[in-house]
């Protein structure tokens, strides 16, 4: 089983957070935090303070935030961008990317869910 936290940002489905829930992963949504509505700076700075990956289709916004980590010298525990993909898709590449990493590999980096197809 992965040592990967994960964070599900607001543009995420829940029922992703849901079926790797049910399938013993440490996964989170906006929605169970009760932190809808807040910004992307907010969203990872809670997610940096609770040692998770941030999982997003935010991709955009995402980007110029690792990069100002990287520039500040700021760690986190991961981003993970995604394009909108079909629900089944989302979480084949999700599990695969879960299973192929580490928590200690993808802190302070950016990670592309479609290098996981």
């Amino acid at each position: 089983m992965s040592d990967i936290s994960l964070y599900l940002d607001e543009d995420v489905r829940a029922l992703l957070a849901e079926v790797l829930q049910n399938r013993g992963y440490n996964v989170s949504h906006v929605l169970e935090t009760e932190r809808t509505g807040i910004s992307d700076a907010e969203q990872l700075a809670y997610a940096v303070k609770h040692e998770m990956a941030v999982l997003t289709h935010n991709i955009r916004d995402y980007v110029i935030l690792s990069k100002s980590y990287d520039v500040a010298r700021k760690k986190h525990f991961g981003i993970v961008v995604s394009e909108q993909i079909p629900f089944n898709e989302l979480l084949r590449r999700t599990l695969k990317f879960l299973s192929s990493n580490t928590k200690d590999s993808i802190k302070n980096r950016l990670i592309w869910l479609q290098d996981f197809k």
